[in-house]
């Protein structure tokens, strides 16, 4: 071999060496930023509501009803606890090692809503939900969201619980469909009596009036309302004709009564769900009036359940199947229409049952969600200052340009103020003044956002 070849052959091993050594130092680096580059993105959080304009009807007309918030669960324990840092087998497994720590720490919730239905407020405005599913009462405090809980077996024997009434006096009853009763508990939760076995045929909806001092349960499977006395729990009388399996829709007579409600006046306002109509009675029993039928229209019903009376008169009916919310004056005109199928604030799934307190929060219960929503109703008088407050701007308004006309100096080229109309621009839209909603033009959508009515 040459010498030359000699000299050559010893320096283009060594160039070999280097380059495999230089090789094995990038090649992790290049497999790190290929695999960076082929991770997906990281996910990103649940969307974000704004509920600040969550209101019906919306604007610009005057709103009636605001949405606040919802309950499902106990609120979650908040507990500081060590990450610990995943290993490269966790990895591989697509195990964290963090899950086992948060449930031992006891991060997920006790109580949990499954079917709620019933709705009342105490005196102390906590919220009482009774659970059909669960087998219990659930008591949220609407401001720290702390939750008790009524339990079957432990303060109570339940089977299905379905309506709630809380008196003057803080006492709970409750309503069961299962032993065809109804249970009194005491402001301390203990149970104190019960009453209705042998006459109660799966009663649901119950109502007090504080005045009369009548007790009202909606009994559903006798097509009846039963009439007791709110004292001693005496039946009085019933209304309503039973034994004609669910067929009657004579005026007065019911097919499947599930709710009742009672207005100031004493008047009695029944859900007959089979019959798509709400019936109304005198705090003697005697048929008043009836308004609904059935159908997907404005103030039309399919399975109607929850009623409730507001501060102003108006009827709230909870629609099953329609899931909406309707609101009526107590003749039957319709005022307001909120809901609609869905997840959203104001959208219910399954909706049972809507509670209206003396702070004039609305509660609305939701079967396949099991959730309970909170609302702010405006009323009438709130509504009014705010129709006042818009009559005024507007008419403020529309003075403005006359008056800087006045305090201009003449002016040779400027035509005369007889010939030179205000700009349409300081003429405010009817609608920005106006508070009332007249029926609407179709179902689950609020009323009238045009209207020039004032409120009512």
């Amino acid at each position: 071999m040459p010498e030359i070849t000699r000299k050559i052959m010893p320096t283009c091993y060594a160039a070999a060496v280097l380059m495999l050594l230089a090789a094995t130092w990038v090649s992790p680096a290049i497999a790190d930023k290929k695999k960076k580059d082929t991770n997906p993105p990281a996910p990103q959080g649940p969307p974000q509501i704004d509920i600040s304009n969550a209101v019906w009807p919306q604007p610009p007309a005057i709103a009636r009803l605001r949405y606040l918030d919802y309950f499902s669960a106990e609120k979650k324990p908040v507990k500081q606890t060590q990450v610990k840092r995943k290993s490269w087998m966790d990895r591989m497994a697509g195990v964290d090692p963090n899950d086992a720590a948060a449930k031992r720490a006891g991060l997920n919730p006790r109580f949990e809503l499954g079917t709620p239905y019933g709705l009342a407020v105490d005196s102390k405005g906590f919220l009482y939900v009774a659970d059909t599913k669960v087998g219990g009462v659930f008591i949220f405090n609407p401001e720290s969201r702390d939750t008790g809980f009524i339990k079957h077996g432990v303060d109570a024997r339940f089977g299905r619980v379905f309506g709630l009434a809380i008196d003057e006096a803080d006492r709970l009853f409750v309503s069961d469909g299962q032993y065809n009763h109804v249970m009194v508990f005491s402001p301390q939760h203990k149970l104190e009596a019960q009453f209705g076995e042998g006459v109660m045929n799966d009663p649901a909806g119950l109502a007090i009036d504080e005045e009369n001092r009548f007790f009202y349960v909606a009994n559903t499977e006798s097509d009846q309302v039963l009439v007791y006395d709110a004292d001693y729990f005496k039946l009085l009388r019933k209304i309503g004709t039973a034994g004609k399996n669910h067929t009657l829709t004579t005026p007065g007579d019911f097919s499947k009564p599930t709710n009742v409600a009672v207005d100031k006046d004493g008047n009695l306002y029944v859900s007959d769900t089979y019959n798509d109509r709400i019936e109304v009675f005198d705090a003697e029993g005697a048929f008043i009036r009836e308004f609904g039928k059935n159908g997907d229209g404005p103030g039309q019903f399919a399975r109607p359940k929850g009623i409730a009376i507001d501060c102003d008169g108006h009827v709230w009916v909870a629609d099953a199947m329609l899931n909406r919310l309707q609101v009526f004056t107590p003749e039957g005109d319709l005022r307001l229409v909120v809901g609609g199928f869905g997840m959203l604030p104001g959208e219910f799934e399954a909706l049972a049952d809507v509670y209206i307190d003396k702070n004039n929060r609305v509660f609305t219960s939701e079967q396949f969600m099991g959730r309970v929503q909170m609302f702010r109703y405006i009323t009438n008088k709130e509504a009014q200052v705010e129709y006042d407050k818009r009559q005024a701007a507007a008419k403020g308004a529309a003075q403005t340009p006359a008056q800087s006309d006045a305090s201009k100096p003449a002016d040779k080229a400027q035509p005369p103020a007889a010939t030179n109309p205000a700009p349409a621009a300081t003429t405010p839209p009817p609608a920005a003044t106006t508070p009332a909603t007249p029926k609407p033009a179709a179902p689950a959508t609020p009323a009238g956002t045009t209207a020039t009515a004032k409120p009512s």
